[in-house]
């Protein structure tokens, strides 16, 4: 071959080298291009070293709110859904583009931990509804602050549900708690933002603290109490010394207690209303002795026995086994609730709150008596 010809082809490889032609997209990319005009059904894109390229129909929606801002000249990016159309353009879509935009902000906002404003647009029996970024995302029911949480007596899922359909069109501030593109997974937190806010108030409190603060809540397990926008609950058996049934039963929405702290983990704070009075159990032994007796009232019937009132802080419990002579298989059988009769007391351990009674025994000690008095007849 000629030396020129070698040449020629040398230079003619090194000019196809040094060129830069343009890459060939796929379906699936996303491109960047400027927009060569903007109408309301469609909206034609130059690609720079290509051709054009056009979105339309339903690949505008996820744009829509921004469309009416777009003009020639304007720089975007779009995702290629078909090289070539029944026109010869690039078909292409705002949607999927967008979306990746979408899961790059929410990702940047968990990143941040900022704060974002958003509007509840649905309730389920597990959380809320609500978009970030035009994404749909989940918020549980245990990440609703104290102020948004369903506090439901007996915990009934359709009255839950109610309440959390009653938040329905609010708008409430959360952070994004976790964000999976992947698994098309977005969890908000408005329990994260309360948190972070109440920190600089609760290193104000210590335990053993007393604290002042109004019901704003009473549940089976005890009633919360708001003090300095701060919440914290009492639970049941932190209410008074004395047994109760419900917290309904010395609590009310609106009132206005005292408690001490007795436990702060993370954001939740314990308190106890009956550490700040006396233990009447300290002092049982000056009121009540083994072997006396007493007068007591049924205050409630269980299947092992009688919880009896002595007075309003002490209370007893008759067992099944000390209520008759004769074996009985229900303790209504031998009294109801309401009635107050004579009790022997049988046992008293102050340390763990005990007092044990007994009907059976009064009875036993009444029988020799009678049958004496029949001898004497």
């Amino acid at each position: 071959m000629p030396t020129i010809i070698k040449e020629k082809e040398s230079e003619f490889k090194k000019l196809l080298n040094e060129a830069k032609l343009p890459a060939i997209p796929k379906p699936g990319d996303v491109v960047s291009g400027t927009i060569l005009s903007a109408g309301k059904n469609e909206v034609y894109i130059s690609i720079e070293g290509y051709k054009t390229g056009v979105v339309r129909g339903r690949e505008l929606m996820h744009e829509s709110a921004e469309l009416s801002r777009l003009k020639p000249g304007d720089a975007v990016e779009a995702t290629v859904i078909d090289l070539e159309n029944e026109n010869g353009d690039l078909e292409l879509s705002f949607r999927f583009a967008g979306q990746r935009r979408a899961w790059d902000a929410v990702l940047a906002l968990k990143n941040s931990g900022q704060t974002v404003a958003v509007t509840v647009i649905e309730a389920n029996k597990g959380g809320l509804m609500a978009r970030v970024e035009n994404l749909l995302g989940f918020l549980p029911v245990s990440q609703l602050s104290p102020e948004h949480y369903p506090r439901v007596a007996g915990g009934e899922k359709a009255k839950i549900l109610e309440k959390l359909k009653s938040y329905i069109g609010q708008t409430m501030r959360v952070k994004v708690l976790d964000a999976s593109e992947n698994d098309e997974k977005l969890i908000l937190s408005e329990k994260a933002v309360w948190e972070e806010e109440q920190k600089n108030v609760l290193s104000r409190y210590h335990l053993d603290d007393t604290v002042e603060g109004e019901v704003t809540a009473v549940t089976d397990f005890g009633a919360f109490v708001k003090f300095d926008s701060l919440e914290g609950l009492v639970h049941i058996s932190e209410i008074a010394w004395q047994r109760i049934d419900h917290p309904r039963d010395l609590l009310k929405l609106g009132d206005r207690v005292k408690a001490k702290i007795i436990g702060i983990q993370g954001s939740k704070i314990f308190l106890s209303m009956k550490q700040l009075v006396d233990d009447p159990w300290k002092n049982v032994g000056e009121r009540y002795s083994v072997g006396s007796k007493v007068r007591g009232k049924i205050l409630k019937a269980n299947p092992f026995g009688f919880f009896v009132e002595l007075d309003p802080e002490i209370h007893g419990l008759a067992h099944v086994s000390e209520l008759s002579t004769t074996p009985i298989k229900d303790p209504l059988e031998v009294a109801k609730i309401g009635d107050t009769l004579e009790w022997k007391i049988i046992s008293i351990e102050p340390e763990n709150h005990r007092l044990g009674l007994s009907l059976k025994t009064l009875t036993e000690e009444t029988k020799p008596e009678e049958k004496n008095e029949e001898k004497s007849q």
